[in-house]
């Protein structure tokens, strides 16, 4: 079961939360997947939510790149849910680090992905730390863009479908950079 650990009622009505456990189980419009620009989901949280929501998810994933190539930072793919309780996946690339300009992909991912939910209708997605798996983007980093880029996006769009945020994270590790950049953003939160 996941656990909720922070909420926060954004400016713009959003809620952002902070939930540790296991993104394929949320009940949510969309669950983001930190991609690779192929879509080929061998590792990571990639290969977590290709196994759980079946074969489906590859193979939409492939007929995705075979009609429009490879997936950029600031476009991410989108695919059904498969066999998950989500009824869609996007598929976020976000940067390698040290690959360049690494901050400003990473703020693509994210807003990007907020974009596709918007263009799909969601009212809720769920999406992981994007980056900070096999791809080295440091953590108390990427939590700051995430946040920033999240309140951001919400602001130049006040008509988003959105409505609710979680940033699902798997290990203690994460969950402790993230709550503590949390609470350094926000240290009026509980």
């Amino acid at each position: 079961m996941n656990n909720v650990l922070k909420e926060r009622i954004l400016p713009t009505g959003q809620t952002i939360q902070i939930v540790q456990g296991d993104i394929t189980i949320e009940e949510v419009d969309a669950i983001v997947n930190a991609a690779n620009e192929g879509l080929q989901h061998g590792g990571g949280v990639a290969w977590a939510i290709s196994k759980k929501g079946g074969a489906a998810i590859q193979q939409e994933s492939d007929a995705w790149i075979r009609e429009h190539g490879p997936v950029s930072h600031s476009a991410p793919a989108w695919t059904s849910g498969g066999q998950l309780p989500a009824k869609y996946v996007i598929h976020a690339v976000g940067p390698v680090w040290g690959s360049g300009d690494d901050d400003n992909k990473l703020a693509e991912a994210v807003s990007g992905s907020l974009r596709v939910a918007d263009e799909l209708k969601c009212g809720s997605v769920a999406m992981p730390a994007i980056s900070t798996g096999i791809f080295g983007f440091p953590k108390e980093r990427a939590a700051g863009i995430a946040y920033s880029t999240i309140e951001t996006y919400f602001s130049d769009n006040p008509d988003s479908t959105v409505k609710t945020v979680k940033i699902v994270l798997f290990d203690s590790s994460s969950v402790d950079v993230f709550i503590t950049v949390w609470q350094e953003i926000w240290a009026d939160t509980p």
